[in-house]
């Protein structure tokens, strides 16, 4: 089967359009109170590889809902107007999330290059997936 446009191509139309951060300046925003890193990966694998320390866990398949003011699955996190950094392992499903989230006017929105596993690969701060959701 032959698609009208596959993943890669997907990735790269996304990748044109939206704000990557580089490592070594989003370490920088751990500690920035108007910044939030949002972990899009699957519960498994932040039970599995942990996650970025005081990231909010938003499911991608969750994603476009809970960010919707009037939805109402809508978590006022998403209403606070911080910077969000979206991330997944490898950074091709956080380039789509973003992009999408950007076409629906979500300011201040960017995706963490090279993703999750980059991050652990550079020993940047990592923790357990707690058993408690984040407030918000």
């Amino acid at each position: 089967m032959k698609l009208k446009i596959g993943h890669q191509e997907l990735i790269q139309s996304a990748m044109s359009e939206i704000e990557t951060v580089p490592l070594d300046r989003a370490q920088h925003f751990l500690d920035d109170p108007h910044s939030v890193f949002v972990d899009i990966r699957d519960l498994r694998e932040l039970e599995r590889d942990g996650m970025i320390p005081n990231a909010f866990h938003a499911p991608r398949g969750m994603l476009e809902f809970w960010v919707d003011p009037d939805s109402p699955y809508f978590k006022p996190i998403f209403g606070e107007g911080k910077r969000l950094i979206l991330y997944c392992a490898s950074a091709w499903r956080s380039s789509l999330a973003t992009q999408t989230l950007q076409r629906m006017g979500v300011p201040n929105i960017c995706h963490l290059e090279g993703g999750f596993s980059a991050w652990k690969k550079a020993q940047l701060p990592v923790v357990e997936k707690t058993s408690k959701p984040h407030a918000g």
